[in-house]
């Protein structure tokens, strides 16, 4: 009788166990990993599309330079603003530390900055620019420039997501009781006029 009543009770437990847990799940327990989560994948994506530009920007250098190399002073602007871009170490660490989120966004404004300039300098030379090897690589460019603005909005959606969770109701009970380690996430912010545009790299 009594292992019954102790199975019977052992059941109701595990039940009421069950239901609280789909009840939880309901009500956005696993939100903020979730968006965390998200938030990191989308800023892996930005991290690739800077770098992939990165890796285009030496041969692009290269290739102006054996057309146009007494242009020596915006083809070192773009060799170090990459070499200080390549300095900054990027890691999850970067996400929680506004000094550093600034200090990248800054390094990229000022390589986009140099890149501009140097197609602006194409534009003297006809020859480079009818040149096969430039002509992949400023196609290469464009549209790493165009990745880079989607990767940068779909980061900045999903840090939205992520701190409006954080921030309201019920997300803000949940982040009080079992998150509270996690912080508001930075976003992309504008460190110049220029920063939000991609390089001129359209010759037609």
């Amino acid at each position: 009788m009594n292992s019954v009543l102790f199975g019977s009770r052992r059941l109701w437990q595990c039940t009421l166990f069950g239901l609280l847990l789909i009840g939880l799940s309901g009500c956005g327990v696993n939100n903020i990993p979730t968006y965390d989560e998200q938030v990191k994948a989308a800023w892996a994506q930005v991290e690739n599309q800077y770098q992939r530009r990165a890796d285009l920007i030496p041969n692009l250098v290269k290739t102006v330079k054996a057309y146009a190399a007494h242009e020596r002073e915006t083809l070192q602007a773009v060799t170090e603003a990459r070499a200080k871009v390549s300095s900054i170490q990027v890691d999850e660490s970067l996400l929680n530390d506004p000094a550093k989120m600034q200090q990248f966004q800054a390094a990229q404004a000022q390589l986009t900055s140099a890149l501009s300039r140097l197609m602006v300098v194409v534009e003297k030379y006809p020859n480079l620019k009818a040149d096969q090897n430039f002509l992949a690589l400023q196609s290469q460019l464009e549209g790493t420039e165009n990745r880079i603005s989607v990767a940068r909005r779909d980061y900045i959606a999903a840090v939205e997501r992520y701190n409006r969770e954080i921030r309201t109701f019920p997300g803000r009970i949940w982040h009080m009781i079992l998150y509270s380690d996690m912080p508001i996430r930075e976003t992309f912010q504008a460190t110049s006029e220029d920063a939000e545009k991609a390089p001129e790299v359209d010759f037609q």
